[in-house]
């Protein structure tokens, strides 16, 4: 990876983040109500953000740009772990 891969990243992960704060889908009544099955905008934003991201990848698999042989088998403990971090800190931030 390059300087210039992760500056990329960064700045994309950014303008993802500011889209989700802008159009208020980090408040919590809006996440609430996701778990309660009445606002499902944050449900269809992420899978929005999921399909995009897949037609990009497959599109650039398509033009030549990547290779997706690369990808490396999940590791389920890495996983396990990660989960509980994230969940632990969304718990602590009291989401």
């Amino acid at each position: 990876m390059t300087t210039t891969d992760i500056l990329v990243a960064l700045v994309l992960g950014f303008a993802f983040g500011w889209v989700l704060d802008k159009s208020g889908l980090n408040r919590y009544y809006k996440i609430a109500n996701v778990f309660r099955f009445t606002d499902l905008a944050v449900l269809r934003f992420m899978m929005s953000g999921m399909l995009v991201g897949m037609v990009g990848v497959y599109t650039l698999k398509y033009l030549g740009v990547v290779d997706l042989t690369a990808v490396t088998a999940t590791v389920l403990a890495a996983n396990i772990v990660g989960g509980l971090i994230f969940g632990v800190g969304m718990a602590l931030a009291g989401f």
